[in-house]
């Protein structure tokens, strides 16, 4: 037994296989030899279009990227300090994430390429694979519209086979990408545990792939998740771009003693973890019902209630309006007892030290130094 996964019994994966593999092969008997060669070279067709537009679209977006995002940069795209309508909060979200994020940028591209190529190429290679389809095989299928031969299902039979093995290697490549992106799941040892899968992945997958899949897409794929963190941090400085001025003034009079930006950071850090309480009341709302009460900072500030997100959007409000740099960090935090839960704090980039450093004002009512204490990464886990 692994975390709830029992090993031991039949493997799904493996009867998965099993059956896909049986299914092909019953496929190819009952059509005959022309139908399933058909199939076959349908299948087959399909299979390079897929390749040549992928590779055709990595080439396109490769040229291309760099060109929008010099482009966008050329446009001067600068996020107002003004309350956006929710479209004027998305374009400036995307254009600015377009511009900024290369890997954002790149991937848009990329799916919009590949759609657009692959139409392109299909309606090139689809009229010569029906004709050439239709001149081996149409004739043949018009006169054996009946039950096939004995001689003509085993050989559909074989082909069914041959087209049951490229299906199985796309299900174990796919199973294989997903057992090296996450490996320490219960999930990657159930399949791991298939000999089946084993022989496919170990013999076919990874001699074609080489190191690509093992090592290179794992560090590509931490660079996705880091970059959706900043996507998700471009949204929240969209969204509370505008500072009102009663914020910005009680930011000023707050870090007026503060001659760093870390004295700063520390009095606003003080100021929202004491006169902001913790709204139980809409917690309870949103666990009991699931009705999420969205507020603004200027919403907190008036209250003077919140949760976690609230207390982190108002702190990061206050501190651009002082000129700190501040992020909204997302991700889980410890719950005291032994577990972890959805959470909210926020980075604040010290000039004089030249680092960002982690800080949660929500904590602050529960006691203890939450402003860049050692070990803050053992209670906070960042949103991957």
């Amino acid at each position: 037994m692994i975390n709830g996964w029992n090993v031991s019994e039949l493997n799904g994966v493996t009867v998965a296989i099993v059956v896909i593999l049986a299914f092909s092969v019953i496929q190819g008997l009952l059509r005959g030899a022309s139908s399933s060669a058909k199939h076959l070279a349908l299948m087959v067709t399909e299979g390079a279009v897929t390749l040549l537009s992928l590779f055709l679209a990595w080439e396109l977006t490769s040229w291309l990227s760099p060109k929008v995002q010099a482009w966008l940069t050329g446009l001067d795209i600068i996020i107002p300090s003004a309350e956006l309508s929710f479209w004027k909060q998305l374009y400036y979200t995307a254009a600015t994430g377009l511009r900024d994020f290369s890997l954002l940028r790149y991937s848009v591209l990329f799916v919009l390429g590949y759609g657009l190529i692959k139409q392109v190429v299909y309606r090139i290679i689809d009229p010569l694979a029906d004709g050439w389809l239709s001149h081996h095989w149409g004739a043949q299928d018009a006169a054996r519209r009946g039950k096939p031969s004995l001689l003509s299902s085993l050989i559909g039979g074989v082909l069914g086979a041959v087209t049951g093995l490229g299906r199985v290697l796309m299900v174990v490549a796919v199973l294989f990408i997903f057992t090296t992106l996450f490996p320490q799941t219960p999930a990657a040892a159930y399949i791991g545990a298939s000999s089946l899968y084993q022989k496919g992945a170990t013999q076919v997958i990874k001699p074609v792939t080489g190191d690509f899949i093992a090592s290179r897409l794992p560090v590509f794929t931490r660079a996705v998740e880091q970059e959706f963190s900043n996507i998700l941090q471009r949204k929240y400085e969209v969204v509370d771009a505008n500072v009102p001025q009663d914020i910005a003034l009680a930011a000023k009079q707050v870090t007026a003693k503060g001659s760093t930006d870390e004295e700063k950071a520390k009095l606003l850090y003080r100021w929202v973890g004491t006169r902001i309480s913790y709204d139980w009341d809409k917690v309870n709302l949103y666990e009991t019902q699931h009705i999420w009460k969205e507020q603004t900072p200027q919403d907190t500030f008036n209250t003077k209630k919140g949760v976690c997100i609230d207390y982190s959007r108002l702190y990061a409000v206050m501190a651009r309006s002082v000129g700190l740099e501040v992020k909204v960090v997302t991700g889980l935090g410890y719950d005291g007892l032994g577990g972890y839960g959805p959470h909210a704090w926020n980075e604040v980039y010290l000039s004089e030290q030249k680092k960002w450093v982690p800080l949660d004002s929500t904590w602050v009512a529960s006691g203890g130094n939450w402003f860049n204490p050692p070990h803050f990464q053992d209670t906070h886990i960042k949103e991957a």
